[in-house]
């Protein structure tokens, strides 16, 4: 079982930056964040895989930096300029396995969440 811890959320205007952080109970290899807006689908917004390796989802590509200190078991999301599309619950997840995936289903672990709210 892993645990998972998020923190960082708030609320920003247009253009405003944020860092969420997400601590692990212990190492995972494969994390990714993850976002849901209200009637909306979850959606997959980075993954870092092993020491370096990441993904990003096209809307927030050049955006929003994803990195991990693996000596303290923390996932981060930065985000810049952000946008009123981005205001969602956003999840860190983590899963076995190595695979770069986006499919909410492929990840067995969560966290509670944090509430990332852009104002125009």
């Amino acid at each position: 079982q892993v645990q998972l811890v998020e923190s960082g959320g708030g609320s920003v205007q247009a253009g405003g930056s944020l860092r969420l952080s997400c601590v692990a109970s212990k190492f995972t290899y494969n994390m990714a964040w993850f976002r849901q807006a209200p009637g909306k689908e979850r959606e997959g917004v980075a993954i870092h895989l092993g020491y370096g390796l990441t993904r990003y989802a096209e809307s927030v590509k050049d955006r929003f930096t994803i990195s991990k200190d693996n000596g303290k078991n923390t996932l981060y999301l930065q985000m810049n300029n952000l946008e009123p599309d981005d205001t969602a619950m956003y999840y860190c997840a983590a899963r076995f396995g190595s695979a770069m995936t986006f499919a909410v289903e492929e990840y067995d672990f969560w966290g509670q969440g944090t509430q990332v709210t852009v104002s125009s």
